[in-house]
């Protein structure tokens, strides 16, 4: 590795916000509040800021049938009009995870990302939609048709899965061999009142994996968590940014609202590669079961 390589990987530090809020009942308000959570979040200095899987509704698919068309909304539509003048404004990136109605006439769990300039990329909708006691996702989204896609922002390269997706270690390797130096896992997961899951900590084993998949691809992982009590869950939050070998750099905390902000050195994430060789030395004509 040259000289010059090394200077720009040392330099290449981005600020990341991620926002980990409760949720009321009315749309509008989530909205406006979110919009001034990115205002202070760029105030301190975030360029790339997050918010949670969908940001703007309470989790509706704890109940398993509900009329919810009326929450859904458009790409464009009101959130894009309201975050891409505020990106524009603020020199900021920012990912939007909403329910989208598609001109398909399918509904989706997606996510919208806004160039710093006020462009709209390419929206990615949720692939693994889960379907088990009060997360009733397949009554209502369909699997994303998109595909896996890398954001080459401003700032960064990154890829954006969402909440389920993250238990899955191929989405994660799929992002990183497309380009992706940070993974931003927008998420909607709590525990559940008066029951003790029978296979340990939720939390634990939601962190666990997550740092799991920066450490086997060497990038960053970005985890946004909400919080507030919803019917019987109870949403931890915990929100955290781990580097390119799993360490933890910030965490938010259980139960409250707040906003992360990590400076992040993504010049480890080569370092790490080339150390350990997990890309270097990858076999993938043995790795044809995974798709049987």
């Amino acid at each position: 590795m040259n000289d010059s390589m090394d200077m720009k990987q040392e330099n290449h530090m981005v600020m990341l916000g991620l926002i980990q809020n409760a949720v009321s009942e009315d749309p509008a308000d989530n909205m406006e509040k979110t919009s001034e959570r990115i205002k202070e979040a760029a105030g301190r200095g975030a360029r790339i800021i997050c918010l949670q899987e969908l940001y703007r509704t309470r989790y509706f698919p704890q109940e398993e049938s509900r009329k919810v068309d009326h929450l859904a909304e458009s790409i464009p539509g009101d959130s894009t009009q309201t975050f891409a003048p505020l990106a524009k404004k603020l020199g900021v990136v920012v990912i939007v995870p909403l329910f989208e109605r598609a001109p398909d006439g399918c509904f989706y769990n997606s996510a919208v990302v806004i160039d710093a300039d006020g462009t709209l990329l390419p929206t990615y909708r949720k692939v693994h939609i889960p379907h088990d006691p009060l997360f009733y996702e397949q009554s209502y989204f369909a699997a994303g048709n998109l595909g896996y896609r890398v954001y080459r922002t401003r700032y960064a390269s990154f890829a954006v899965l969402i909440c389920y997706d993250q238990w899955f270690p191929e989405a994660a390797r799929i992002c990183t061999l497309q380009g992706a130096e940070i993974i931003f896992y927008p998420t909607a997961i709590g525990r559940i009142h008066d029951h003790i899951p029978d296979d340990g900590d939720w939390e634990n084993a939601w962190e666990t994996v997550q740092r799991g998949h920066a450490i086997a691809n060497g990038v960053h992982v970005a985890a946004v968590n909400r919080v507030g009590e919803e019917g019987r869950l109870q949403f931890f939050g915990g929100s955290f940014v781990c580097d390119a070998f799993g360490r933890v750099l910030r965490k938010a905390g259980s139960h409250k609202e707040e906003i992360l902000i990590v400076d992040a050195d993504l010049s480890q994430n080569q370092r790490i590669r080339e150390g350990w060789g997990f890309i270097r030395n990858r076999r993938p004509e043995t790795y044809g079961d995974i798709s049987r």
